[in-house]
C-alpha cells in the first residue's frame, strides 16, 4: 500500500518543461505578459509543485509634520521604526497538466503581512487547445487563443505582470509595486488572442474578490447611491507586442476595466499579501492591519471605470547589455456606494532598467511614480489605517523615486537593493498622519522562486 502511494506521488512530479503553457516563476518569466502559445506533447495527467519566498530587510526612515510627535499620545504621530528584517512571505504553486492543452493553476499564500496564515489566492483552468471538441475551425482559432476560467488575476493593464505578489517578487526589479497598486483576483472568464503581434483580451468577472449574496439595501446611507445590484465587471485590452528585430522588442497596449456597481470592488485594494515596505506611515507597529505601507487606495469600491496605457521597449545594445523601459499612464473615475459624485484618481509611472551580462543576471534601474487623486471627506487614510481625526475632502499628491540594483544568482535566486523616497503633498489637516509625510532610505530583498 505504501509503495503504491509513493509510486503515484513520484509519477505526479515532473519537470517544469511540461508546463510551458504557464508563466515560469523564475527569471525566465521576466517580461512575459499574456502567456505565449506553445505546443507541448501530452503524455498523461501530470502535476508540478513550485514555491516562492521573499525575505525583505527594511532600513527606511519616516516623518510627518503633525504637532505632537509622540505616537503613544497622538494617534496621528508615526510609529518609531528601526532597521530590521521584515516578515518573509511565501507562495505555493500547484500546476496540473490535465489534458492536451488543458492546464489547472492553483496558488496558495502560505504566509504574508496581511494574511499570516495560509489562504488560497485562486485557481483557474487554462485552455490552449480544446481537445474534446473536434472541429477544424475551432482548432485554427485556438492556435492563437487561450481561454481561462476560474478565480484569477484581473488582466487589466500590463503593470500587474511586473509586480511583486507575496513571495513571488522575482519579476519586479524594484522592492515595491506602484503607489496605486491595481491588482485583484475575481471569478470570471478571459480570452487572450495573439495573432502576428496583435494582442487582444476580453474578460468578464463578478467584480468582487470576495463574492457575496447579500441583498444591497439602498435605503441605508452606506448604499444610498448604489444601484442595488451585483454587477459584473468587463475588461478589455488591445495592443501590439513584437520582437521587431533580433535586438528590439516593442509592446504597446491600452486597457479598460469597468463596472456599473459592486458591493465591494477591490481593484485598487485586492492584494491579500501586503507591501514589501514595512513600518512606514502608520501609527501602529507592523501587523495585519498595517500591511500596505506606502500604497494609496482611492477607495472607488462601487461604480468604477478606469483606463491604462502601457509602453514597453527593450533594446539589446550589446551581447552583454540591454536597455528596457516600461511606462504606465492610468486614469480612474468612480465612487463608493454612499457617494453621489464620482471622484478621479490618476497615476503615472516610468521605469528604466539596464540588464547586464549575457544571461542578464545583473540589473540597475530607476522608477518615477506619481499619483494625484481626489479623496472623499472622512474617508480612510491613504495607507488604509482608520481615520482618527476629521479630514475634509482634498486632492492628494504622492510621488516616489526608486533606484535599484540586483543580481540573479541563478534563475531561481535573486537579490536586490533599493533606495527610495516617497513624499505626500496637499494634505489639508495640520494634525493628520499624512500632513508633510515622507519616507526615504534603503531596503533589500532576497527572493527564491521555482
Amino acid at each position: 500500500m505504501k509503495k503504491s502511494i509513493f509510486t503515484v506521488a513520484a509519477a505526479l512530479l515532473v519537470s517544469s518543461t511540461m508546463f510551458a503553457q504557464l508563466r515560469a516563476t523564475d527569471q525566465t518569466g521576466v517580461n512575459v505578459f499574456e502567456t505565449p502559445k506553445t505546443d507541448t506533447q501530452f503524455t498523461g495527467p501530470k502535476v508540478e509543485f513550485g514555491g516562492s519566498i521573499s525575505m525583505p530587510y527594511i532600513a527606511l526612515t519616516n516623518s510627518n509634520k503633525v504637532t505632537n510627535q509622540d505616537p503613544t499620545k497622538n494617534t496621528q504621530a508615526l510609529f518609531k521604526n528601526s532597521s530590521n528584517f521584515a516578515l518573509s512571505m511565501a507562495n505555493l504553486n500547484i500546476n496540473s497538466y490535465l489534458a492536451d492543452g488543458v492546464t489547472l493553476q492553483v496558488t496558495l499564500y502560505l504566509a504574508s503581512k496581511h494574511h499570516n496564515e495560509t489562504w488560497v489566492k485562486g485557481g483557474y483552468v487554462q485552455f490552449d487547445k480544446i481537445p474534446f471538441i473536434k472541429l477544424d475551425v475551432l482548432d485554427n482559432i485556438m492556435k492563437y487563443t487561450s481561454i481561462k476560467v476560474g478565480q484569477m488575476d484581473v488582466n487589466y493593464g500590463d503593470a500587474h505582470f511586473r509586480r511583486s505578489d507575496g513571495g513571488n517578487a522575482i519579476y519586479n526589479p524594484f522592492m515595491e509595486n506602484y503607489i496605486m497598486d491595481e491588482f485583484a483576483t475575481e471569478i470570471g472568464a478571459e480570452a487572450d488572442v495573439n495573432y502576428n503581434g496583435i494582442v487582444g483580451v476580453a474578460s468578464i468577472t463578478n467584480g468582487n474578490l470576495n463574492p457575496s449574496l447579500a441583498y444591497i439595501d439602498t435605503t441605508l446611507a452606506a448604499y444610498k447611491y448604489s444601484n442595488g445590484l451585483h454587477n459584473p465587471s468587463f475588461i478589455a485590452k488591445l495592443g501590439y507586442d513584437k520582437q521587431i528585430t533580433d535586438k528590439f522588442r516593442a509592446r504597446i497596449t491600452g486597457s479598460i476595466y469597468t463596472t456599473s456597481g459592486a458591493l465591494s470592488n477591490t481593484l485598487f485594494g485586492g492584494d491579500r499579501t501586503g507591501s514589501n515596505y514595512s513600518a512606514i506611515l502608520y501609527n501602529a507597529a507592523p501587523g495585519t492591519g498595517t500591511a500596505f505601507n506606502g500604497r494609496f487606495n482611492p477607495g472607488l469600491t462601487d461604480k468604477l471605470t478606469t483606463y491604462m496605457g502601457n509602453l514597453f521597449l527593450k533594446y539589446n545594445v550589446l551581447d552583454v547589455l540591454s536597455v528596457e523601459s516600461f511606462t504606465t499612464i492610468e486614469s480612474a473615475k468612480g465612487r463608493t456606494p454612499a457617494e453621489k459624485v464620482e471622484r478621479s484618481a490618476n497615476q503615472f509611472a516610468t521605469d528604466l532598467v539596464l540588464r547586464l551580462g549575457k544571461a542578464e543576471n545583473f540589473f540597475v534601474g530607476g522608477r518615477w511614480n506619481t499619483v494625484s487623486a481626489n479623496v472623499a471627506a472622512a474617508a480612510g487614510t491613504a495607507n488604509s489605517t482608520t481615520v482618527l481625526a476629521p479630514v475634509p475632502a482634498y486632492k492628494i499628491g504622492v510621488s516616489r523615486l526608486a533606484i535599484s540594483g540586483g543580481w540573479y544568482v541563478t534563475k531561481n535566486i535573486m537579490a536586490k537593493v533599493e533606495y527610495s523616497k516617497q513624499v505626500y503633498s496637499n494634505v489639508p489637516n495640520v494634525n493628520y498622519i499624512l500632513n508633510g509625510a515622507e519616507f526615504h532610505g534603503l531596503s533589500a530583498e532576497a527572493v527564491i522562486s521555482f
